[in-house]
């Protein structure tokens, strides 16, 4: 049995910042059962965003048409699929390479908890004082008969070439950012979702103005459907039934939500609870067994599950272990954290949300701002801008929370994510964390 101070079960974002500073003074080890730098870079935020970049050029001189710009551009998928596998393709021997250059030990497989101080991953059993899962998430199967013909995020995401026709089934960030991708890259694009109201997080408002623009790109979109069962027919393509009606497709993608990676684990064996949303954690982020703790996207919490949010968390737990933080005090405290969606346009928010405000309308008032003939949104041609602010009454109408549509939205959020931090300086934490990934999200590493 190999003894460690530390061993973190998960080598994605939050794993990583925790281990970095724990490897300065004490000796880790670092397991990971899948790729080594976890689900952002491999096959998610990062890949996606590479995939959207080639949409936003493509956007732009659509709009710009007529305005200075001549020509047409078109997406070459298989081109664009060999950019982002030029990236991807050095992400885990990279990330595995930095942890053995910084005397981190490695090890890939599934553990599995023998007991609080125990875990076994391929027959080989090692023991810490202290754990940090960090395991993230995975897909949520599809709960119908044929579920097995029906693909995921990951899948699209490593497509050689992009099919004719695309279903996507779920009405949160995956189907939004995925669909427009397909329908920029050519493909006839259907959404699905189960009732009228997706990406329920954000003001219904701005969902319709986005769904409307979505629309006008041609995407199909199917509200209060229930998909009952998929099968596969001649043409290789898929077959959905739907109520009384059925849609084909040459691909279908699951995209109505995730859940925590903890198959296999071993769990109950080493005393950790978990409920639906995942690992059950207190303020310091410490299981119900206190050796043990959770953080990333495998935790229940009501933080969104974002790559930054995860490494806010490692970096605290990693204090928290070292002994950085006073005993009893300094539970985690999170700073404004923006939610961004990258669809046909930008969708954002951050602070006191929309929905929150409209049910608490002796305190707050909320104020929509048409911006698309301001200069910053005429200068690029967005068909639709707007600015939502929440004002706290109770605070001098001070602006509390933000809502934003347009092509700018990230840039919009992050600046608002800063003039939050500044307003709460002197409460931990003054540092903002922002949409991601943008330039802003860089910040972290230029300290």
């Amino acid at each position: 049995m190999k003894n460690y101070d530390t061993v973190v079960i998960g080598a994605g974002p939050g794993g990583l910042a925790a281990a970095y500073p724990l490897a300065q003074t004490q000796k880790v080890l670092v397991v990971e059962a899948d790729l080594w730098g976890g689900t952002c870079p491999n096959r998610g935020c990062d890949p996606k965003k590479m995939l959207y970049s080639a949409v936003e050029t493509e956007q732009a001189v659509q709009r710009m048409g007529g305005h200075g710009v001549e020509g047409e551009v078109s997406i070459n998928w298989p081109d664009l699929m060999a950019f982002k596998r030029a990236y991807t393709s050095t992400v885990p021997e990279g990330t595995r390479g930095g942890l053995q250059s910084a005397q981190i030990d490695t090890v890939h497989g599934v553990a599995h908890f023998v007991d609080s101080t125990t875990i076994e991953v391929g027959g080989e059993r090692y023991s810490a004082k202290n754990f940090v899962i960090a395991t993230g998430q995975i897909p949520r199967g599809l709960n119908i008969a044929g579920g097995d013909v029906v693909e995921t995020s990951s899948d699209f995401l490593d497509w050689d070439e992009i099919p004719r026709s695309i279903v996507f089934i779920g009405g949160g960030y995956i189907s939004f950012e995925l669909a427009n991708i397909a329908a920029a890259a050519g493909s006839s694009v259907t959404l699905i979702h189960h009732d009228e109201r997706p990406l329920k997080a954000f003001p219904q408002e701005l969902v319709s103005q986005l769904m409307e623009l979505m629309r006008a790109r041609g995407i199909q979109i199917l509200l209060n459907t229930e998909v009952s069962g998929a099968r596969r027919i001649e043409n290789g393509g898929v077959l959905l039934e739907m109520g009384e009606g059925t849609l084909s497709a040459d691909a279908v993608i699951n995209a109505t939500g995730r859940r925590a990676n903890i198959d296999g684990l071993g769990l109950p064996t080493a005393g950790v609870e978990t409920d639906g949303r995942g690992v059950k954690v207190d303020g310091h982020l410490r299981t119900t067994c206190p050796n043990i703790y959770a953080i990333g996207d495998v935790v229940s919490r009501t933080q969104p599950k974002l790559t930054p949010v995860a490494g806010f968390e490692g970096r605290y737990v990693a204090d928290e272990i070292l002994g950085k933080h006073a005993e009893h005090a300094e539970t985690i405290a999170y700073p404004q954290i923006p939610t961004i969606v990258f669809g046909t346009e930008k969708l954002a928010q951050i602070g006191v949300s929309v929905n929150s405000a409209q049910k608490d309308t002796d305190r707050y008032s909320v104020e929509t701002l048409d911006t698309t003939t301001w200069y910053t949104y005429n200068r690029v041609q967005d068909p639709k801008a707007n600015v939502i602010l929440v004002k706290d009454m109770s605070a001098d109408g001070e602006v509390v929370g933000v809502a934003t549509l347009s092509s700018v939205a990230d840039e919009v959020i992050n600046q608002f994510a800063e003039k939050f931090a500044e307003r709460d300086a002197g409460q931990e934490p003054s540092q903002p964390i922002y949409a991601y990934p943008t330039p802003a999200s860089d910040m972290s590493y230029f300290a």
